[in-house]
């Protein structure tokens, strides 16, 4: 992982290459004082009105490509107060369509990337205006079951005669995928046409809150506050409510009837009562099936890995804590790999002082996006000093989940991880405290370099239960 001083050294050199007329126009006053032009001081301070920008360009270019927090990005908005486990995401509008048209539940059988081919010269592509862009939305073949009825969209017990079937293109804007993989979607059906396919519509912002990416809270009449995430009965009644109004106002994520019109918060009220005589079971994480919705291999992003570490940074001390994303907004600028958001992370310090909530705009690859509804969580290299934290996504996004991690005992047996952070993080920590890095998502405990964690990593695999299985003979690793 580089380090912030050699981002900043090459923006510095970039800077200076792009501003190349100031130190030029310096040179040059420079040499008409030597020779006694009385109108030297023209180029000099032009040069160095010029010259004056390269460090401000250098900083602010290396602020938006390294991922680095700092006690200047502590968040200063406290018009809403977080819970720990709040996620408020700020997705684009999905079109409002036509007021026949039914919404409904699909669940998401299959799906597959189509297309997703940006142009890969430019670092940052910025569309005023635009928060999903063609360039930068992927193109995702879904094969859907579209639900008619209520009884079916409750999900158990559903009339599969009442359903149907529909495969087709849509653009899925990237903060969006992860309802794709968690296979829950909020569609509009048009009833009307009884002939042919039916036009299917995803609403991408309501398929994520009924995904269980985003968290809804409801607080009632009487101030009492129900949390209705995962609830997708419940949460696909309040969204018609919701459509009907012509929209309500969210607090964050959640939704107080008292500041609602009457008939409005009353339509509200009769669903909280019926969800209290006949409560509903949470839906899971994802639905099951996920393999055959699994697009995180073909997105963009990060490669998973236990992580890369300096010696330096360890000796000093340095350490690995975790956070939580508990905002996400879109902006109208993108990357390759990952759109440019303006997040909100609570940070919790390695020193045991209380967390703190960091507001930073980062890009945030594609297939961590793509997981977003397991969990928020984010790897940051704390400093020595505390002072300054830097996301590690190749951590982040091992411990999400987006590659199988597997540890190779000395004699070769394997043992797989997957789905298991409780035993990934405390691995990461071991590595990182002895100053090993592992930029794969095997940690092979075969090579010699591992022999002083070897055994303290097999005890704490084999403390939780992991099962190893024989791999097949292999060639041995190079000692290194």
């Amino acid at each position: 992982m580089r380090s912030y001083t050699s981002v900043l050294v090459g923006k510095l050199i970039f800077a200076a290459v792009c501003l190349f007329p100031g130190p030029l126009g310096l040179l040059l006053g420079f040499s008409l004082w030597r020779e006694g032009e009385d109108w030297a001081w023209i180029p000099f301070v032009a040069g160095l009105v010029c010259s004056a920008f390269v460090p401000v360009m250098a900083l602010k270019l290396a602020r938006s490509e390294f991922p680095r927090i700092t006690r200047r990005d502590r968040a200063k908005d406290e018009s809403f107060s977080y819970e720990d486990d709040t996620f408020v995401m700020w997705a684009p509008r999905s079109p409002k369509g036509h007021a026949r048209e039914r919404l409904v539940r699909a669940d998401v059988l299959e799906a597959s990337l189509a297309r997703y081919d940006p142009d890969r010269e430019g670092t940052f592509t910025s569309y005023p205006g635009n928060y999903t862009p063609e360039e930068f939305t992927p193109l995702v073949r879904l094969k859907l079951r579209v639900y008619s009825d209520e009884e079916a969209e409750g999900g158990e017990g559903a009339d599969t005669a009442a359903a149907f079937e529909v495969t087709g293109q849509w653009r899925v804007p990237s903060v969006c995928l992860s309802a794709v993989t968690a296979g829950r979607l909020a569609v509009l059906v048009d009833p009307a046409a009884q002939q042919g396919p039916r036009r299917v519509t995803p609403l991408w912002p309501s398929s994520v809150l009924l995904a269980g990416t985003r968290t809804c809270r409801v607080i009632d009449l009487e101030g009492r506050t129900a949390d209705v995430t995962r609830r997708p009965g419940r949460l696909l009644r309040q969204m018609r409510i919701s459509r009907a109004a012509g929209g309500i106002e969210l607090a964050g994520d959640t939704i107080d009837l008292r500041r609602l019109e009457a008939h409005t918060a009353a339509r509200y009220a009769a669903v909280a009562e019926g969800d209290r005589a006949r409560p509903e079971e949470r839906a899971p994480v994802t639905e099951p099936g996920e393999e055959s919705r699994w697009l995180v291999d073909d997105l963009e992003g990060g490669a998973a890995a236990f992580g890369s570490v300096s010696r330096r940074w360890s000796r000093r001390g340095g350490v690995l804590v975790r956070a939580r994303f508990l905002n996400m907004r879109s902006t109208y600028t993108f990357q390759v790999y990952g759109p440019v958001l303006d997040t909100v992370l609570r940070i919790q310090p390695p020193d045991g002082t209380p967390a703190f909530d960091a507001a930073r705009r980062l890009t945030v690859p594609m297939d961590y996006l793509a997981v977003l509804h397991r969990t928020r969580e984010v790897v940051l290299h704390a400093d020595p000093k505390g002072g300054s934290y830097v996301i590690d996504w190749a951590r982040t996004n091992l411990l999400a989940g987006t590659a199988a991690a597997k540890v190779v005992a000395p004699e070769g047996r394997e043992f797989t991880l997957a789905g298991r952070p409780d035993v990934i993080w405390p691995l990461m920590n071991l590595l990182a405290s002895h100053g090993l890095s592992n930029p794969s998502p095997v940690l092979d405990l075969r090579h010699r370099r591992m022999s002083a964690v070897a055994g303290t990593v097999m005890d704490m695999v084999l403390a939780r239960g992991i099962e190893g299985e024989t791999a097949p003979r292999q060639p041995q690793p190079e000692n290194r």
